[in-house]
């Protein structure tokens, strides 16, 4: 748990001096025990003579076994520095900052505890004043707890709305979703669209009566009416426009997004012409106008073929212009996420919600989540992937500072002529070396056995630099750490 923000140490006012005058040394100690949660009394040792809790529920934490013991054995290793400090800041007059500190307990759960000392006298003993911190920590460990299971509904939505995409592009059967109100069409599957003879671009946005034989115009605000009313409408039976047969309209009213829609489906009852010149069928045709973005790379990462939506995120208009050309231009902040991803696809065969960038040919950058899978067994051994954009979220504010380049190169610029160029080059190197093997981390997710042949280190050369400047958790009990 990160430790509470500490009031700077303060004199009592004149007022509360007098007023301490009055009091014995009895009333002294009932006051500062009524006033904290826990009290100690601790001689020039450190060694503790005396502790009063002001709460019961404390007596179960072994508080009692702790008179004649160094009050520095009684905390957490981490915590032993901070006993140091409150130990030798105390002094007559004035009163320590307050300090954090964790008592292990017999409960198997830390008692946390904040601390501050005073010294009445010179040589006299220490007072320490306690605040139980326990209802703090519950309260942080319950924001965590809430904070990560809104991130797995978070997930459950984002992999319900793809399911819903992935049904509702690839469904045999032709549908519609209009608005219930404005009878707008907001989305139509590929089956639709060639049910219709139409692009989907001619379709949305416009009347869904439009689409229909004007005869069958009344039937139609017939069936929206009633939906509106009573929420159900009779199938009925209409011509397309254009001559294209008809068709049975099944309406169903359903809610989403603050807003009332209709899910129109349509069965043919006629055979209709098809027009495949426009439109080509098959796997291919649905692939081509999937609203993500799919790519075929082959081993070395040259693009062989990509649908609409990848041109739309390259910012390029003809498949022609990014065939042949390396995946590498486009996807990855750095060239370090693209070795990353195809290495876990030659290791794992399959990549799933790997995060990263797309670069347009004009500048634009796009969140992505990239999904991929290796057919390393066909006879052309290739790579699909797809590439799909990420909502926009607010990122985390973290307690620590961020390392930022340009920022670091900027003050290292200004101790030009305060400290000598081989300085200045040994610190830049330095800089360059922490923030690369870091991006290596977070690329590979902490795979550090990735990382360093990303970086072209060895794992142990990758150890000892982590080590060198404080980076991950090295406990020195890794088998890669042994010569």
């Amino acid at each position: 748990m990160s430790s509470l923000a500490s009031p700077s140490p303060r004199r009592p006012s004149p007022a509360l001096h007098q007023a301490a005058g009055l009091l014995d040394g009895e009333a002294a100690g009932l006051l500062i025990a009524a006033t904290s949660d826990l009290s100690l009394v601790v001689d020039d040792h450190g060694i503790i003579r005396d502790t009063a809790a002001g709460q019961a529920d404390l007596d179960g934490h072994g508080i009692e076994s702790w008179l004649g013991r160094p009050w520095i054995d009684t905390v957490t290793v981490e915590s032993r520095p901070k006993i140091d400090a409150l130990l030798r800041d105390a002094a007559p007059g004035t009163m320590t900052r307050w300090r954090q500190v964790n008592h292990p307990s017999p409960t198997g759960t830390d008692l946390p505890i904040r601390y501050a000392t005073l010294r009445p006298r010179k040589e006299g003993p220490i007072i320490v004043i306690g605040q139980d911190l326990r209802t703090v920590a519950a309260l942080q460990r319950r924001l965590a707890e809430t904070q990560q299971a809104l991130e797995r509904d978070y997930d459950r939505l984002r992999s319900a709305e793809t399911r819903y995409k992935l049904l509702f592009q690839l469904s045999g059967e032709p549908v519609l979703v209009v608005d219930a109100g404005t009878r707008r069409v907001t989305e139509i599957n590929p089956a639709a669209m060639r049910l219709l003879g139409r692009p989907q671009k001619r379709v949305l946005g416009q009347d869904a009566a439009e689409l229909f034989d004007a005869g069958s115009l009344r039937e139609l605000q017939t069936l929206f009416a009633g939906l509106r009313v009573t929420g159900q409408a009779t199938d009925l039976v209409a011509p397309l426009a254009g001559g294209r047969g008809e068709v049975r309209v099944s309406a169903s009213l359903f809610r989403g997004d603050g807003a009332t829609s209709v899910l129109l489906r349509l069965t043919p009852l006629t055979r209709v012409a098809p027009e495949r010149a426009e439109f080509g069928g098959g796997a291919l045709d649905i692939i081509q106008r999937m609203p993500e973005g799919f790519v075929v790379t082959d081993a070395s990462r040259r693009i062989l073929t990509a649908n609409t939506a990848f041109l739309d995120l390259t910012q390029h208009a003809t498949e022609e212009q990014v065939r042949g050309q390396s995946l590498d231009g486009w996807l990855g902040r750095e060239e370090t996420d693209t070795l990353a991803l195809f290495a876990m696809l030659r290791d794992h065969g399959s990549v799933r919600h790997f995060p990263t960038v797309m670069r347009g040919q004009y500048g634009s950058v796009e969140e992505v989540e990239v999904a991929a899978v290796s057919a390393s067994h066909a006879d052309q051994p290739c790579f699909g992937l797809t590439i799909r954009a990420t909502p926009r979220r607010t990122a985390p504010v973290h307690a620590g500072g961020s390392h930022d380049l340009p920022r670091s190169v900027e003050q290292m610029t200004e101790l030009v002529g305060r400290v000598s160029m081989k300085a200045l080059v040994r610190e830049t190197t330095d800089l360059i070396e922490k923030l690369c093997i870091e991006a290596a981390l977070r690329i590979t997710r902490d795979n550090r056995a990735s990382a360093a042949e990303m970086l072209g280190l060895s794992r142990q050369g990758l150890y000892a630099k982590m080590r060198r400047y404080g980076i991950g958790d090295l406990d020195g009990n890794d088998p890669e750490l042994t010569p």
